[in-house]
């Protein structure tokens, strides 16, 4: 498409969960409504079009090892990209990604800084790894540095307990928190245990990675306080390798790991049933691939959340989430076209017709 070619999308154009419109314009990469007068060079798409989709719980620039180099972080992008991925919240990365910021054919990404995670009690090159009396101060460093988020590691196995642990005291929780909130961050968390949660949500904590750990008697504190979680059903598939690999040293960690991949579907209807919201995240980039959106929405769906809101999660609801538009008047355009309805099986995801991002076919 040249500069001032004009992209048509027709068919079903599923603005909101109750907004279906039968067509689109791109002039300028922006979405209109309105058929552009005198539009000469236009191409035509067809099918169901859907705002690009979000990753809610992504890493680029991270693999099992750490950081990586600016060509593996630029296919890691590119795999979500084609995968109909044009939002990621990077939920803890040491790389420096803000290179990703000046391509306009890269997914767009929101930035949580690096991990703060507690000293040895998290994977090795991944995060600051700092004592309670550092963490605010970290806070703060990693809210300046990141998009409006910050991540920390709320808890992981203790080696002298042989199981899952909080990493911060209560008290610290909470002067952390108030500080990222101070200087306009929210504040989210890895969290696998039950452990760690309540001291977390009382503490002002704004979402919960994985949340694993999310009880019958949490989750009336979550839905009182509006606490988000993401729970990337398919790292949680990993639980059983990891238990077995994990048994003969820390067998009381390993069967915890078991019961609650276990109960993890039951986790999360409990969870939406309550009016928690849910979003899709899929923690690539550690040991994860890069692309497993629609797989993580498919989860989701299996776990007894309607498709329509497990829709909501990678799309309408996600985006008003974390303050970006979707297919608004003006808004860039960002979308992917799909060759069938996926209101009607939420598999339809995993093969995207076109993707269109910042008002170009990419995809």
């Amino acid at each position: 498409m040249s500069d001032g070619a004009v992209l048509h999308v027709k068919g079903r154009v599923l603005a909101g969960p109750d907004d279906v419109r039968d067509e689109l314009w791109v002039v300028g990469g922006r979405i209109s409504y309105d058929r552009p007068a005198g539009a000469r060079d236009v191409t035509t798409v067809t099918g169901w079009a859907l705002p690009g989709l979000v990753d809610a719980h992504c890493h680029v620039g991270l693999d099992a090892h750490g950081p990586v180099d600016a060509e593996t972080a630029e296919k890691q992008a590119l795999t979500d990209r084609d995968a109909g991925t044009l939002l990621v919240r990077d939920a803890g990365s040491p790389s420096d990604t803000r290179w990703i910021d000046d391509r306009a054919d890269l997914p767009k990404i929101i930035r949580a800084g690096r991990h703060i995670a507690r000293t040895r009690r998290y994977i090795r090159n991944y995060a600051w790894e700092i004592e309670p009396d550092d963490l605010v101060a970290y806070v703060a460093q990693e809210a300046r540095r990141g998009d409006g988020w910050v991540k920390l590691v709320g808890d992981w196995i203790d080696r002298d307990l042989g199981d899952l642990a909080p990493c911060w005291p209560r008290e610290v929780v909470e002067a952390a928190i108030a500080e990222a909130h101070r200087l306009g961050a929210r504040v989210t968390a890895h969290c696998f245990a039950e452990s760690s949660l309540r001291d977390l949500v009382e503490a002002g904590i704004d979402c919960v990675e994985h949340a694993t750990g999310l009880s019958e008697d949490l989750i009336p504190l979550f839905a009182e306080r509006g606490v988000a979680i993401v729970p990337t059903l398919v790292n949680i598939a990993t639980f059983p390798k990891l238990a077995e690999g994990g048994e003969k040293k820390f067998p009381r960690w390993s069967a915890h790991m078991r019961r609650l991949h276990e109960r993890r579907y039951d986790t999360v209807r409990g969870a939406y049933d309550a009016g928690i919201p849910v979003y899709v995240g899929t923690d690539a980039g550690g040991s994860l691939a890069h692309g497993l959106v629609a797989e993580e929405v498919a989860e989701l769906v299996a776990a007894g959340i309607p498709p329509l809101a497990a829709l909501s999660a990678t799309t309408w609801g996600a985006r008003a989430w974390l303050g970006r538009p979707g297919l608004q008047e003006g808004a860039p355009a960002d979308l992917v076209v799909y060759e069938a309805d996926p209101r009607a099986d939420v598999r339809v995801l995993a093969a995207p017709r076109r993707v269109v991002l910042n008002g170009r076919v990419v995809g």
